[in-house]
């Protein structure tokens, strides 16, 4: 096994100390640090992104060729950490404690730790490590006007005031196919400079508030849909990326079942689970929102644009249309109407 040492005092630092254990060069452009490595232990890299307050991102993406143990040292820099998996599994433990924590695909974990104690992260031979990490530096943190964290459940509240770093906390999160979306979303930004680390930035935003909502909904003791294993919820998941993709299809819930090949009870489950809503409320959701798009950019007349995302009447569109947004689809058009200067 290649153990690694941690004992960094800022997010910058662990690009570093990971360099100087197993190889790698560290580019940086436009305040995205990024340690690359190619060798005999791993091929892939970690991306660093510090933003204001307190705020960072670590992004690993890399394959380790033999068994990893990143141990990290709570120093006085001991931030709150907010861990998403996108890929094969990996294992947490504290320094004290000889008990493992899988954390599978698509799961979450948060945790900190008291100051000079230590947490370790096992990645296992030969498998896809891709892991989004927030760092969140307590005292930092909470200076920013905004961050409200009175609001917080309780055990969020204790662990975000504890700025002396006086208690341990772990928080083993569990599926959530919806954060995925997000970290995926932060991989296809393509601007560059400023406008492109403030588009990161809205994005770690959004990221850690699902796991702040996430945590509520455990602690509340909302179940998982016991109906639906893993590979399930994936299905329904593909399904709502097609409906997003090609709202105006008619869909129905029986071909929608027959052709993913789950019955209509777990679809309806799935649905409520990943996307809140039933199948059928979110396929007129994804269309309400691809017509006020359609609105806003485009020339096209209400009418077509009812046709165009699948609606057969007119009326109802804007009856549904108002429902939801409070306003008609025309006098929409007229808010956003910006004549073309001649």
């Amino acid at each position: 096994m290649q153990h690694i040492k941690i004992n960094a005092d800022t997010s910058a630092e662990i690009l570093t100390e990971i360099k100087d254990a197993i190889g790698g060069t560290i580019q940086e452009t436009w305040g995205e640090h990024k340690l690359i490595i190619n060798n005999l232990v791993a091929k892939g890299y970690v991306k660093f992104i510090p933003f204001d307050y307190g705020v960072s991102l670590l992004h690993y993406d890399i394959k380790f060729f033999e068994e990893v143990e990143l141990e990290i040292k709570a120093t006085e820099f001991n931030p709150i950490r907010f861990i998403y998996n996108l890929q094969d599994g990996f294992k947490h433990k504290f320094g004290v404690d000889n008990s493992m924590k899988n954390i599978e695909q698509f799961q979450s974990v948060i945790f900190t730790n008291k100051t000079n104690g230590s947490n370790s992260l096992i990645f296992p031979k030969d498998s896809k490590i891709e892991i989004n990490i927030i760092h969140i530096v307590r005292a930092k943190f909470l200076k920013k006007r905004t961050s409200n964290i009175a609001s917080l459940n309780d055990k969020l509240y204790e662990v975000f005031v504890d700025t002396d770093h006086e208690h341990r906390f772990f928080h083993h999160g569990r599926l959530n196919l919806k954060m995925a979306d997000f970290v995926n979303a932060i991989k296809k930004i393509k601007s560059k400079g400023m406008l492109r680390l403030l588009k990161i930035e809205a994005k770690v935003y959004e990221i850690l508030t699902l796991h702040i909502q996430q945590h509520n909904l455990v602690n509340q003791g909302v179940p998982l849909p016991t109906s639906l294993i893993k590979r399930e919820l994936k299905i329904v998941r593909q399904l709502g990326k097609k409906i997003t993709e090609n709202p105006a299809k008619n869909y129905s819930l029986n071909q929608l079942s027959k052709a993913s090949g789950l019955s209509q009870v777990k679809l309806q489950d799935g649905f409520k689970f990943l996307f809140n809503r039933t199948v059928t409320e979110y396929i007129r959701h994804i269309r309400l929102e691809t017509s006020r798009e359609l609105i806003k950019t485009t020339d096209l007349n209400i009418s077509q644009i009812v046709y165009s995302i699948g609606f057969t009447s007119r009326s109802y569109f804007s009856k549904i249309f108002k429902e939801k947004y409070g306003i008609t689809p025309y006098e929409y058009k007229k808010q956003v109407y910006i004549p073309v200067a001649v």
